[in-house]
């Protein structure tokens, strides 16, 4: 968990969102909040409605139903937007003889911010080298700082990124994740839609997991990767045999990894440690080998989910 010395976010609440595109169910019905002072991943197949959920939170996009609220109101009330909310939605067309300083600088102007911001924010991406640099010369990864660079010019309390990484050396994603995890740790609202499984492991403290629109699962990473059905419990017994025996006979499924060791399948500790301990099957070992992100996202998302998860006190 990661948690700032104060709390300067606000929570984002999604409540009864849906959106219909004709005969087409964009959202259906979609609810969860994202709390401040977190990195929430907002995670789903293509098509899966993160996009459109994303641009009824920011008003650019009319809900078919339910709402989306920034600390409860929606984001056309909010006082001073830009300097609330920030957000990379998808790539901007830069005019590419624009150096990145000038650029910022309008963008700066446009929200009622100092221009001295500019030198700022493009400190805190690591392009102030590249200040009087034509963003016509910009890498695909150099844009991406740069939209981020523009989200942050109001020095927002909430942060929202779609897919931030595209374009990205796994050095720039090494240094987004250390740089999304400074900013929630000042207590700011982080949600971030991507679809490298891999690295929102290494990123998140929550998920939102969606599929065709709708909710399959949220709450915190470890519930969501240790509190399903995908979860195993691994054993090491001088009585594997008996161990073994004991499964068989309460109907839990199990696989012998080794002569000492077994792999306990859909349990928690909470379950299995009770049961060892009331049969006084001899333990060297037991640990949780909670299922990893990819293989929930995929479980869930093609329909053989384990239903929802609520987010852990």
């Amino acid at each position: 968990m990661t948690t700032g010395s104060s709390i300067r976010g606000l929570p984002i609440e999604i409540s009864g969102l849906s959106k219909h595109f004709g005969d087409v169910v964009a959202v259906d019905d979609l609810s969860f909040t994202v709390e401040p002072g977190r990195i929430t991943g907002f995670l789903g197949p293509n098509g899966s409605g993160k996009t459109t959920t994303l641009r009824m939170l920011l008003g650019l996009v009319n809900p078919s139903a339910g709402q989306a609220t920034i600390g409860g109101k929606f984001y056309r009330d909010l006082p001073n937007p830009s300097g609330q909310v920030g957000a990379v939605l998808e790539a901007t067309s830069f005019h590419p003889a624009r150096r990145a300083r000038t650029h910022l600088r309008m963008v700066a102007r446009a929200g009622g911010h100092d221009e001295s911001r500019a030198d700022v924010v493009l400190d805190l991406v690591g392009l102030a080298d590249d200040a009087l640099r034509k963003v016509g010369g910009f890498s695909m990864g150099m844009r991406q700082r740069l939209e981020l660079a523009s989200a942050l010019i109001g020095d927002p309390d909430i942060l929202i990124l779609d897919e931030p990484s595209n374009g990205l050396d796994p050095q720039g994603i090494a240094w987004l994740r250390d740089f999304m995890r400074y900013l929630a740790g000042e207590g700011r609202t982080i949600l971030v839609s991507s679809h490298l499984l891999a690295e929102m492991a290494q990123t998140i403290d929550d998920a939102v997991i969606v599929s065709h629109g709708q909710l399959k699962a949220q709450g915190s990473l470890e519930a969501i990767t240790s509190g399903l059905a995908g979860a195993c419990m691994q054993a090491r017994s001088p009585e594997a045999d008996r161990l073994c025996s004991l499964l068989d006979q309460e109907g839990i499924r199990f696989r012998r990894l080794a002569q000492d060791t077994v792999a306990i399948d859909g349990v928690t500790p909470e379950h299995v440690g009770p049961l060892l301990a009331t049969n006084q099957i001899v333990l060297y070992e037991l640990s949780n080998q909670g299922a990893d992100l990819e293989s929930i996202f995929l479980e869930l998302t093609s329909g053989l989910g384990f239903g929802d998860v609520s987010p852990s006190s």
